[in-house]
């Protein structure tokens, strides 16, 4: 039997009271970690990464099964860990747009930035007085930029 990994990251259990929702697709996973911890100083963040992150608070039919889990995680994270920052976080050439949704490419920016405006006012009846920050990746060859919205 193969000996445990043991990570050499030291465990902190002081927690920062922020969560970020965000798209779970792998390709921007290590950015979206890298801007939340040093672009916005957010170390040791809660996670809910799924399909489309923040569409699906946005109150879309199509994703009415999806932001059901959501916001019961949402609401726990807040409830338990005191929530009190939540990042919401969309990606450029997002696969549940392009796919799930069938938006066409050239209209799928403006999609998704109206989406995050209505998922702003579902995590605020999550999550009363909430801080809630926006941002829209964009890729640009190797690099990912986060622009707030």
């Amino acid at each position: 039997m193969p000996k445990p990994f043991v990570s050499s990251v030291p465990y902190i259990g002081e927690r920062i009271f922020a969560a970020a929702v965000y798209c779970s697709d792998g390709r921007i996973g290590d950015q979206v970690d890298d801007f939340l911890h040093h672009g916005l100083g957010l170390p040791r963040y809660d996670r809910l990464a799924c399909p489309g992150g923040p569409v699906v608070l946005s109150g879309r039919s199509a994703a009415y099964w999806d932001s059901r889990g959501v916001e019961e995680q949402l609401r726990f994270l807040a409830q338990v860990h005191d929530v009190r920052t939540v990042v919401l976080i969309a990606h450029e050439g997002c696969a549940y747009y392009l796919h799930r949704l069938a938006i066409a490419p050239h209209n799928a920016q403006a999609e998704q930035r109206d989406d995050l405006q209505r998922a702003v006012m579902a995590v605020n009846r999550v999550v009363p007085r909430a801080n809630v920050l926006r941002f829209f990746a964009r890729r640009s060859g190797h690099e990912v930029s986060f622009e707030a919205i």
